[in-house]
């Protein structure tokens, strides 16, 4: 299944309080549980301004949908399609 990056453009986010994180992940996970489990969070990377998101689903219009039904920004949302790291380097 895909996996998808989400950015979403949030003024102040690094700035957000334990509980506030809190409380957009239990809307986030509200909103998964309703749309199935075809669409899964895998984890998010708080930044100053914003919020990146890693999300497996079957396709892009699923994750806007996620995002429009839990009142999150999707500013962009781009499919993943290779993920590296230093293991990358080592021959096969």
């Amino acid at each position: 299944m895909p996996k998808f990056l989400i950015e979403r453009e949030i003024p102040g986010a690094s700035g957000m309080s334990r509980q506030q994180l809190q409380a957009v992940s239990e809307k986030s996970c509200s909103v998964l549980r309703n749309l199935g489990s075809e669409i899964q969070w895998v984890h998010s990377y708080v930044t100053s301004d914003k919020i990146y998101c890693v999300y497996i689903a079957p396709n892009e219009q699923m994750v806007r949908e996620h995002a429009r039904l839990g009142g999150f920004p999707a500013n962009r949302v781009s499919e993943i399609k290779s993920i590296i790291d230093p293991t990358t380097a080592e021959p096969a």
